[in-house]
């Protein structure tokens, strides 16, 4: 995935959801801790463009972390994000699961997506 100052959050958000449909990702002014969530407050519109300190590709692998690519968009952009997971016909932070891997959350979201709750 490449991440430049030209893409908006939109555009960054439906890359990733190519890859993991059951998963989304958004963008908060302000960091948050492991296994910690966000304030719905501090989210980032999805069609602002983004303020990065650097341009470049991300490597993301389905077994990778959740806190690991979290880490990384941090390290490398300077970007707060949240991954959340289908369940049911609602997302959920998955600050509980930040250690599993996006291909584990991905599955969890799969199996939880035909609920009705």
């Amino acid at each position: 995935m490449i991440i430049d100052q030209h893409k908006t959050t939109n555009q960054i958000q439906q890359e990733f959801s190519e890859i993991f449909p059951f998963l989304k990702i958004e963008f908060f002014k302000k960091s948050h801790n492991t296994f910690g969530g966000n304030s719905s407050k501090e989210i980032i519109q999805t069609k602002e463009a983004l303020k990065i300190k650097s341009t470049g590709e991300l490597h993301i692998s389905s077994s990778m972390t959740v806190n690991e690519l979290e880490q990384r968009f941090k390290s490398q952009f300077g970007l707060n994000i949240q991954v959340f997971r289908k369940h049911g016909k609602t997302w959920i932070e998955t600050t509980v699961t930040d250690n599993w891997t996006l291909y584990k959350q991905n599955e969890e979201g799969k199996a939880l997506s035909d609920l009705k709750f």
